[in-house]
């Protein structure tokens, strides 16, 4: 681990918490030459994957990607630690192809700690952050352990699960961060003191059960791809990880009996449980109460490292009292004897509702305060993750007089995920999905590298190798776009088969292409030669920029005119509760986010186009009458 000149007890940066978030903000704001010190509780188990074993999915990958081409380290540390790789969602359009990776949790922690330890300007210390010092509203330093005072120019929180963390196994209740760890205490109280609305989530784990105790022919494996790709841009090729199975089981309607039957017990059901759960990933008695005409439901086991003896039940999270959770699993065919290694359970948690943020991740109301991760509300490594490097490269640029980082809803997911935490109530953790981005066809997996890689060099968080490797990918493309464009093939024979039809003795590439049955990974052994020379990676990026040209012009143009709202710029001096003739609801949801641009008014929840055309209004009215009073 480097060690630093100069007094241990002053830094530019202190990072609270050693997750997803905390790693990707350590190492951006040391890359970027800041002195930076990481706090956490037990740095032996930084970056340790709490939950599920896999990074990516649905919309998930895409933020894996982008993390990746801003110069993010997620990517290259699922690469190296996968298990097995899947493209998701390829029935559908491209613009939802979203990668996904079952990982070695101890080895992708074990790499992520290793990272830490080799960064230069970046140090670890035990223990936990228990207060903020901001007098006056500008972070001056940090309490460790509630003893010890460090000063500190920005400070990032990013505590996970563990602010006053509470876990339920039936009527159990113990306070801990995650299972064996114990919660963080001090901080939640020490940003109340701050001024800032906290709230209370919750989230569950299902059980883990011995793979030799799981009857494995009964169940369906379920492999990887064969020719998987990589997460990373910056991975070396060709990429031939492993492909480890998993398997797959279901539910039964004794399996919904018998945890219908001991709802009276279950502390979701029972009020023991306060804070709101993930709609989107529900505990198992939550689905048989929710879904309740399905007789079964999906339930992946999934290794948890290479050699796992313990076995991942994906689907089956819940906080049943442990009897229950056991007696339901073994009537899950291939689980008829199953033995727990743990049962599963809930966990409550603070958060601080991310409204209280702009769209850099800093406070507004503390300068140099930074949240990121699921203290804002999020749920997943991968949302963590991106908060945490947006929030680091901003700290950083912040120190360093260095233009801020506001990724936009065309830009990026990440920029959807931030724009959503900062502009609409968050009352259940987030999660993000390709449905709540407007953009989709410009945001792909597939073009993030040439979306976001010039921002990550700008930032010095990419090298040289990474700028000529995203000018060749540029150069590239665009030559397979022309090249298709100038080029025809006659259609006969197979390819007029693959066609389907024969419109024409000839027809260019470009409009081959726009048919929806044709793609060149199916028919390149049909066409001219020529195109052998680019990448697989190449000329999908360029195909599918061929194939969907008249609807990305389209969101390209509806993208142009959400920006021209994003630019109109809402002065912090600004009184909205002067707009006397606005709707009551709409004028309490302005004054409570304190939006800084239209564009972000726009979406708040409750607040309609005539507000924010009222409220562009009164905005230039106060304008001149400032400027003629001055």
């Amino acid at each position: 681990m480097a060690m630093l000149k100069g007094d241990s007890r002053t830094w530019d940066i202190v990072i609270a918490g050693g997750g997803h978030a905390g790693i990707e903000a350590a190492l951006a704001t040391a890359r970027m030459g800041c002195s930076t010190l990481l706090v956490t509780m037990d740095p032996a188990a930084v970056g340790r994957m709490s939950c599920n074993p896999a990074i990516g999915g649905l919309a998930k990958g895409h933020l894996v990607r982008e993390i990746d081409a801003l110069g993010g380290e997620m990517g290259l540390a699922a690469d190296q630690t996968g298990l097995q790789f899947k493209i998701l969602n390829t029935s559908k359009g491209r613009a939802v192809w979203s990668p996904r990776a079952q990982i070695d949790k101890r080895a992708y922690s074990d790499r992520m700690a290793s990272k830490i330890a080799n960064q230069a300007n970046l140090m670890v210390m035990p223990g936990e952050v228990t207060k903020i010092i901001a007098p006056g509203g500008q972070i001056r330093g940090a309490v460790i352990d509630n003893s010890e005072e460090i000063n500190a120019r920005a400070i990032i929180i990013t505590c996970g699960t563990f602010m006053n963390g509470l876990i339920h196994i039936g009527d159990r209740q113990h306070r801990a961060g995650r299972m064996g760890e114990r919660p963080a205490h001090g901080i939640t109280e020490s940003l109340r003191a701050l001024g800032f609305r906290t709230g209370r989530l919750k989230t569950g784990t299902p059980p883990r059960l011995r793979r030799d105790s799981i009857n494995w022919d009964k169940v369906t494996e379920n492999s990887g791809d064969q020719h998987p790709r990589p997460f990373s841009f910056r991975t070396a090729q060709p990429f031939t990880p492993l492909n480890m199975p998993c398997h797959i089981t279901h539910t039964n309607e004794r399996v919904h009996e018998i945890i219908h039957g001991s709802l009276d017990r279950a502390p979701l059901f029972t009020g023991q449980i306060a804070g709101v759960g993930p709609r989107y990933c529900p505990s198992i008695e939550d689905k048989i109460v929710r879904f309740a005409q399905r007789n079964q439901h999906q339930i992946f086991l999934e290794p948890e490292w290479r050699d796992s003896h313990q076995i991942y039940t994906n689907g089956f999270a819940t906080s049943l009292p442990e009897e229950i959770q056991v007696s339901a699993i073994r009537q899950i065919k291939g689980l008829e004897r199953a033995r727990f290694i743990r049962p599963g359970y809930a966990i409550e948690y603070d958060f601080v509702p991310p409204s209280q943020l702009k769209a850099t991740l800093e406070t507004k109301a503390i300068d140099g305060l930074f949240l990121a991760g699921q203290v804002n509300g999020t749920s997943g490594y991968e949302e963590a993750g991106a908060q945490g490097l947006v929030a680091g490269i901003n700290a950083a640029a912040q120190l360093l007089e260095l233009d801020e980082l506001q990724l936009h809803r065309d830009q990026s997911y990440i920029g959807v995920l931030i724009d959503d935490l900062i502009t609409k109530d968050t009352d259940e953790p987030y999660r993000m999905f390709t449905s709540r981005a407007e953009y989709r066809l410009l945001l792909r997996p597939d073009n993030a590298d040439l979306r976001l890689s010039e921002i990550g060099l700008a930032y010095g968080l990419l090298d040289g190798r990474d700028r000529q490797r995203i000018a060749a990918r540029q150069k590239s493309t665009r030559a397979i776009r022309t090249y298709c464009e100038n080029t025809s093939v006659r259609i006969n024979g197979e390819l007029g088969e693959a066609l389907g039809r024969i419109p024409e003795d000839r027809i260019s590439l470009q409009q081959l292409l726009k048919n929806p049955g044709i793609s060149l990974a199916e028919t390149r052994h049909l066409l001219p030669k020529e195109l052998d020379k680019w990448t697989a990676e190449d000329l999908f990026t360029a195909e599918t920029d061929i194939k969907y040209a008249g609807y990305i012009k389209r969101q390209l143009e509806a993208a142009r005119n959400m920006r021209q709202l994003d630019s109109a710029v809402i002065d912090h001096d600004f009184d909205i509760n002067t707009i006397t003739a606005m709707r009551t609801e709409s004028r309490e949801k302005l004054a409570l986010v304190k939006p800084q641009t239209l564009g972000q008014a726009s979406r708040i929840s409750g607040v309609n186009p005539p507000d924010v055309a009222l409220l562009s209004l009164h905005l230039k009215r106060w304008r001149v009458s400032r400027e003629t009073s001055s």
